[in-house]
């Protein structure tokens, strides 16, 4: 029997929920059943899976109330939980309409050669292992397996220790669905079950910090398995002197702030044009000290308490040295302990430069430091100034002047005119770039491309000689000139 693992509640502080992890042998006995219940699942078709998750939709719905209590404890906000309960459904609606185009076969197709035709079929991994984050935790653990689902795949997901509350009542609702039991299976567990995990499995998709993504991604290696990384970021906003400062500063102040920061995409550092530098500032103060902590009930304000206590800390350290370093605080500023939990203000800074880990490393949480600048040509340099490459932001008085820097940025997803749009549209596929990340888009159609491989069919259509064999293999009498003629003309 593993050891349990208390899990702190974010709003009290307090330890009020276990979880037991398996052990190494219930661990491979899982992987082992869902492997078994992986091909009678892609036998089914396309649309009788697409049927099946059909069903567990119309089930999850019908569980919406436990899930989003179950969510809110976890992260001890209320209002992210609802959005991201009700994006199931939209998942599974949205995957069930494209799949079907995505993963058609079509017809056989001609090649190069006049002789040969080619069919192509899609073959899924027959298990697929996903590891899914802390902050937006129901969310990140299905954005990955429904669409490997629906392509054919088994899959077990190992989501974070610090928020599993809501994998029981997610797995009641897998029980109630037959087929899917046999080929979905959450599991409990910290760092150790995850690493554990990728032995067993044929491909991974992770999604956290950039350390543990190369430790992913390195396992993964010595097991020749693909993986996919969703790593993290540090994304700027460059805001030009005919930026909308109305527009600019209320995306902005969202993209930084919304689930108090704790977002991969969230806006981390934000460079201004200097003629416009200290009326940005202002508007971004002014509706940044509006923003309330939903303290001490969800219903009181906007803004969640800060989910991890490791991640607090690392938030804390950020402030001091940028404040040690010069860096001028507008407001907030703090981590303050309300109700055994952790919260933190939306928090503006100035006079702050790329010596400060505030400008340099990932904060994830609701800190906006603005620093300006003189040309064009050097926000774009601050802004590339990093190791990450996830996503960022542009604004400008019109769109051609915002396409011309964010065709500069280094950054797989340029928001014009407004921040995060990641976030909400699903169509846009799209890469991290540098150390943000690994491997195929997960936005988009393409993205259940991931979790098949590509089988190309030559078939052969007329019974002659290749102009390629050897004398003493033609077929019968044909010459080779016969052969080398369809090669031609083809």
């Amino acid at each position: 029997m593993s050891e349990r693992l208390g899990v702190r509640n974010p709003r009290t502080g307090q330890i009020d929920y276990w979880i037991t992890p398996p052990t190494a042998s219930e661990l491979a006995d899982l992987c082992a059943r869902l492997r078994q219940g992986q091909p009678g699942w892609w036998r089914l078709g396309l649309a009788q899976r697409i049927q099946v998750m059909q069903r567990w939709k119309e089930i999850v719905l019908e569980h919406r109330d436990e899930l989003i209590a179950a969510l809110s404890t976890d992260t001890g906000r209320l209002r992210e939980s609802v959005i991201e309960v009700d994006s199931v459904p939209l998942m599974i609606d949205w995957w069930s309409r494209v799949a079907p185009e995505v993963l058609s076969t079509g017809q056989e197709q001609l090649t190069s050669i006049s002789f040969i035709r080619m069919r192509r079929e899609f073959v899924p991994y027959p298990l697929v292992g996903v590891i899914s984050p802390w902050n937006v935790p129901l969310a990140l653990s299905l954005i990955d397996t429904i669409p490997a689902l629906l392509a054919g795949c088994a899959v077990v997901v190992k989501p974070s220790e610090v928020t599993p509350r809501f994998i029981r009542p997610l797995t009641h609702t897998i029980e109630l669905v037959p087929e899917l039991r046999q080929v979905l299976q959450f599991v409990e567990g910290g760092g150790e079950t995850g690493a554990a995990l990728i032995e067993y499995i044929d491909l991974v998709c992770f999604t956290g910090g950039v350390k543990t993504g190369r430790q992913v991604a390195e396992a993964a290696a010595r097991r020749f398995i693909p993986a996919f990384l969703e790593l993290g970021g540090k994304d700027p906003a460059v805001v030009l002197a005919s930026a909308d400062i109305e527009l600019a500063t209320s995306a902005i102040l969202w993209g930084a702030t919304s689930n108090a920061g704790q977002n991969c995409l969230a806006i981390e550092r934000i460079y201004v044009a200097e003629s416009i530098f200290d009326r940005f500032v202002e508007q971004l103060v002014d509706k940044a000290q509006r923003v309330r902590l939903a303290y001490p009930s969800f219903e009181d304000g906007e803004l969640g308490p800060i989910i991890a206590e490791r991640q607090a800390a690392i938030i804390q350290e950020h402030l001091q040295d940028a404040v040690q370093k010069g860096a001028m605080v507008h407001c907030g500023g703090t981590i303050e302990h309300l109700g055994g939990g952790l919260w933190c203000r939306p928090t503006v800074l100035t006079h702050v430069n790329h010596s400060m880990k505030v400008m340099t490393e990932e904060t994830f949480g609701p800190l906006m430091p603005v620093m300006p600048f003189a040309t064009v040509e050097e926000a774009i340099h601050l802004a590339n100034d990093t190791i990450y490459g996830l996503s960022a932001a542009v604004f400008a008085g019109s769109e051609d002047e915002a396409r011309a820097v964010a065709e500069s940025l280094d950054a797989g997803s340029i928001s014009i005119n407004d921040a995060a749009l990641t976030a909400v549209v699903r169509e846009a596929e799209k890469n991290s770039f540098k150390a943000s990340g690994l491997g195929g888009s997960r936005m988009g159609p393409s993205a259940i491309k991931r979790f098949v491989r590509q089988k190309a069919l030559l078939i052969k259509k007329e019974p002659i000689s290749d102009p390629w064999w050897f004398d003493a293999i033609k077929i019968g009498s044909q010459s080779s000139a016969a052969g080398l003629q369809h090669l031609v003309t083809s």
